[in-house]
C-alpha cells in the first residue's frame, strides 16, 4: 500500500479505537474483531472477509510504533500534501515527508535534497548549476546528481511473506511496477528497487524505489526468526496418558506428533525444516502444547473425574513454586 493512501484510510476508525489507544487496548480490540470476522467463523461471507482484511491491514500499521508515527504524521498534513509539485516527473509532496520520516530511522534527508526535487518537478535544475556552475545541479559540484529515491508501501498476507512472492505496485506516476518479494520477508523490512527511482535532472543515474513490507499478523501461526510458533490444544487425558496428534502447518497439511505420556502444559515439541525458508537457512515449526479444560461436564464424566481425584497423588503441584517465593 503506498503512503499516499493512508490519508483516504482512518486506521482508528476501521477498530474502533481513539487515537491515544494504548499498545494494550489496541491487541485487545483487534483480537476480539479478528475473532468476530475471521474467514473460518464466516464461511462464504465475503463481507466479513473484507472487513478482515481491513481490520488486520489497521492492526499491522498501528501496532507498530514507527509506522504508527508516521502514519499520524502523514494524516496530520491533510489531503492536500498528496498534490503534487507540477511538471514531467511528478516530484510530490508526499515524497518530501517521506523523506523527513526516514530521519528518525538513520536515513539523510537534508534540504538540498528536498529543493532538488522540487526542481525536478519542475523540469528545471535550479539554475544552470550548483550558484552559477555550468553541471552538477544543486547539489553537483561539478558531477551530475542522482536522482531523488521514491517511497511506497505494501501490506502482505502473512504466508505470502513466508513463501515469496512477485507483487505489482502502481509508482506516484501512475505506472505499475513489479516487485519480488523474497521468501521470508519480514514485518517492517525494505526492499530497494535501483534505478527505478525519478531520473537525474542533469544525465546521472536514477535514484531508487524503496518498498517498505508490512506483514498482516496470521490468526494462528507467530513468527519468531526463521521459526514460526503454533500453539496447540490438548485434552487432559491426552497430556495425562500420551497420544499421538495432528498439528497444522503453514502450507496446509498436517503432520503428526507423538505426546508423551505427563507432558504438562507449555512444552514444546520441534517440527524440523517445516518454518521460514531463506537464504540464511530454514527454520522449524514449534508446536506449544496447551491442555484444554472443558467448559462442560455431564454426570458421568463429573463422576469420573470426582473418584480420579480421591485417587491421585497427594501431591501439591505449588509446593515448588511456594519455597521459591520464600527465598
Amino acid at each position: 500500500m503506498a503512503s499516499q493512501d493512508w490519508f483516504d484510510k482512518d486506521f482508528y476508525k476501521t477498530l474502533g479505537v481513539s487515537k491515544d489507544v494504548s499498545d494494550a487496548d489496541l491487541k485487545k480490540t483487534y483480537r476480539k474483531l479478528a475473532r468476530k470476522y475471521h474467514p473460518d467463523s464466516n464461511q462464504g461471507d465475503e463481507k466479513a472477509e473484507a472487513k478482515f482484511k481491513e481490520i488486520s491491514e489497521a492492526y499491522s500499521v498501528l501496532s507498530d510504533a514507527e509506522q504508527r508515527k508516521e502514519y499520524d504524521e502523514i494524516r496530520a498534513m491533510g489531503s492536500g500534501a498528496r498534490f503534487t509539485a507540477g511538471g514531467q516527473s511528478g516530484g510530490g509532496f508526499e515524497d518530501v515527508f517521506s523523506r523527513f520520516g526516514q530521519q528518525g530511522r538513520g536515513q539523510s534527508a537534508d534540504f538540498e535534497d528536498i529543493f532538488a526535487m522540487f526542481n525536478q518537478g519542475q523540469g528545471g535544475t535550479f539554475g544552470s548549476g550548483r550558484f552559477g556552475q555550468t553541471s552538477g545541479g544543486f547539489r553537483g559540484f561539478g558531477g551530475p546528481q542522482k536522482g531523488a529515491d521514491v517511497t511506497a508501501r505494501t501490506t502482505l498476507d502473512f504466508a505470502t511473506a513466508v513463501q515469496g512472492e512477485t507483487i505489482t505496485l502502481q509508482g506516484d506516476d501512475g505506472k505499475p511496477f513489479k516487485v519480488k518479494i523474497p521468501a521470508g520477508v519480514a514485518d517492517g523490512q525494505k526492499i530497494r528497487l535501483r534505478g527505478r527511482g525519478r531520473p537525474s535532472p542533469d544525465g546521472g543515474e536514477s535514484g531508487d524505489v524503496v518498498v517498505q513490507i508490512a506483514v498482516r499478523p496470521h490468526p494462528v501461526f507467530t513468527r519468531e526468526g526463521l521459526n514460526l510458533r503454533v500453539v496447540v490444544p490438548v485434552t487432559f487425558t491426552e497430556a495425562a496418558l500420551g497420544a499421538t496428534i495432528e498439528v497444522p502447518t503453514l502450507s496446509g497439511d498436517t503432520v503428526k506428533l507423538r505426546v508423551a505420556p505427563g507432558t504438562p502444559s507449555g512444552r514444546v515439541l520441534r517440527v524440523k525444516g517445516r518454518g521460514v525458508t531463506t537464504a540464511k537457512g530454514t527454520g522449524d515449526l514449534l508446536a506449544e502444547l496447551q491442555i484444554a479444560v472443558p467448559a462442560h461436564l455431564d454426570d458421568a464424566a463429573r463422576e469420573a473425574l470426582e473418584k480420579f481425584q480421591s485417587l491421585e497423588p497427594a501431591e501439591n503441584p505449588r509446593a515448588d513454586l511456594m519455597a521459591k517465593a520464600r527465598r
